[in-house]
């Protein structure tokens, strides 16, 4: 709680931050997790943005280690990407953006309920099928809004999901 409460109070100044460099160190944190579910990781060149490399680690850690848990039979496959898109290809952007990717072949999400994984301490699952606190995406969330950019997940029960969000090209400054 205290680390979702955090992400708007207590974040660090913006900087050029390599995603490649990120994502590196999240898959080194999570050697042990991705290992032990005989998952799969992989992912194109990612961009450097401008951002706050803690928030974008915890970011990339939340979307990757979910990825990972909600899984079905089949081993784990991930896949991270990114793309630079104009305003006419994003949901209300007002200038260029990084669209980013986290896809999987995990267990998916129904319809009904893409809005509602963002929501703090909401679960569609309870913790004896999936341990966790129902806080990550919560905080994803957060962490994306401060860097001036949208998340959301587009997905097929059973057939994995997509969460996709959006990361300023240039960050502008405050007015």
């Amino acid at each position: 709680l205290l680390a979702f409460s955090r992400v708007t109070t207590r974040g660090s100044d913006f900087a050029p931050t390599d995603c490649n460099a990120v994502l590196a160190e999240v898959l080194a944190n999570l050697q042990f997790v991705i290992a032990e579910a005989d998952a799969t990781v992989t992912h194109d060149k990612l961009p450097t943005v401008d951002g706050d490399a803690t928030q974008l680690r915890q970011l990339f850690q939340n979307l990757v280690a979910n990825a990972v848990k909600f899984r079905g039979e089949a081993a784990p496959r991930v896949h991270i990407s990114a793309r630079l898109v104009d305003e006419s290809s994003v949901k209300t952007p007002s200038a260029p953006e990084w669209l980013f990717s986290v896809s999987d072949n995990g267990i998916g999400i129904d319809a009904q309920y893409v809005d509602r994984v963002f929501v703090i301490f909401q679960r569609l699952h309870t913790r004896s099928e999936y341990p966790g606190t129902g806080i990550g995406l919560a905080i994803a969330k957060r962490i994306v809004e401060r860097h001036g950019g949208h998340i959301w997940v587009e997905s097929t029960p059973g057939a994995g999901a997509t969460f996709l969000f959006t990361l300023p090209q240039h960050h502008l400054e405050d007015a």
